[in-house]
């Protein structure tokens, strides 16, 4: 686990996973004006990667389908401290190895399921972006932005149909 510790007050991260090789045009639109950029693992190709670093600095997690050489460089988990608050970041929720509450984590990125979710529990922010790419489960291609502001977390999801 790394950690990364910026000082800054406020931010923009665009929260991203399941690309599954694909980074479609319009979430890179969306991410112009952020400040980072986290994917949440399922990347597949670095050349997805490689997109992202276009628009922003990114902080990236191995997913269960990322193998190979390129991927040799990703851990299963990240911590980001950004804007006041602490992050905790992986691709499978159901393999946390941690209380985030006792950690002292403000939020808890993931992904994996395909499904755009954002639920809070003993004060921790759980948030998985949907898949950019490949959605499952009736809903629509998804990514999120995450204005962090003072300590204070605001998620947006933006469908790309």
């Amino acid at each position: 686990m790394t950690e990364e510790s910026q000082t800054i007050e406020s931010c923009l991260v665009g929260v991203i996973s399941d690309t599954h090789g694909i980074v479609p045009e319009e979430a890179i639109k969306v991410f112009k004006d952020v400040d980072l950029v986290i994917h949440a693992g399922d990347i597949d190709i670095p050349e997805a990667l490689a997109a992202l670093k276009s628009v922003a600095p990114v902080t990236a997690v191995r997913g269960n389908m990322d193998s190979g050489p390129w991927a040799d460089g990703l851990s299963k988990t990240e911590v980001v401290g950004i804007g006041g608050v602490m992050i905790y970041i992986l691709h499978d929720l159901d393999r946390l190895d941690l209380d985030p509450a006792a950690s002292g984590f403000d939020a808890v990125i993931s992904g994996h399921t395909h499904k755009p979710a954002l639920v809070k529990k003993d004060g921790v922010l759980f948030i998985n972006p949907g898949s950019a790419w490949y959605p499952r489960r009736d809903t629509a291609p998804s990514i999120a932005l995450m204005n962090i502001d003072n300590g204070k977390i605001d998620v947006n999801f933006i469908d790309l149909e």
